[in-house]
């Protein structure tokens, strides 16, 4: 019985690993602030960030349809956990539990991206940034491939516990209640 349960511990299939991280910063309205956040980004990560538009018209905030007014950029591999290392050390390592997601994945923002590590522009000004990391398991490509397309089984899902215990192990994270 103690053989079996070493068994499943050391099956590589079951590890937990970033598959991406979604950097954001809305800014709101189009121009010159949008332009700068981009360049934000793009220090940060060393990527050409992606614009994201408005889906429809809000009066009341002074945007329209198709306007663009948010800059996000998708980080993976090596890069993307260095990225998430500066970040959580910004949040001193401390993430509540409403942060995660049913399906293990979290996200925070910080204040001020200088606080990353980035040298202070004037020119550029300061901007605050959403993080939302995405984790998977080996093997979790099989739902998004385009041949022989097929669901990932219950047993190697990824779940809320197991998004708290990863962050816990692998960062020394702590976990406040709450939301």
């Amino acid at each position: 019985m103690a053989e079996k349960e070493t068994k499943k511990e050391n099956n590589k299939m079951k590890g937990i690993r970033i598959q991406k991280l979604c950097l954001n910063i809305c800014v709101g309205e189009s121009g010159d602030r949008l332009t700068r956040a981009g360049k934000v980004l793009e220090q940060l990560t060393g990527q050409t960030p992606v614009f994201s538009k408005a889906r429809y018209t809000v009066r009341s905030f002074g945007i329209r349809r198709n306007e663009k007014i948010a800059v996000h950029c998708t980080v993976r591999g090596p890069k993307a956990d260095e990225i998430l290392e500066r970040g959580l050390k910004v949040r001193e390592y401390e993430l509540k539990q409403g942060n995660f997601s049913a399906h293990g994945n979290f996200g925070f923002g910080i204040q001020e991206h200088i606080d990353l590590g980035i040298k202070y522009d004037p020119s550029i000004g300061i901007y605050g940034m959403d993080f939302y990391v995405i984790l998977a398991r080996p093997g979790y490509g099989v739902r998004y491939r385009r041949k022989k397309k097929s669901k990932v089984g219950f047993p190697h899902r990824l779940v809320k516990d197991d998004g708290l215990r990863w962050f816990q192990q692998h960062y020394d994270g702590i976990i406040l209640p709450g939301k």
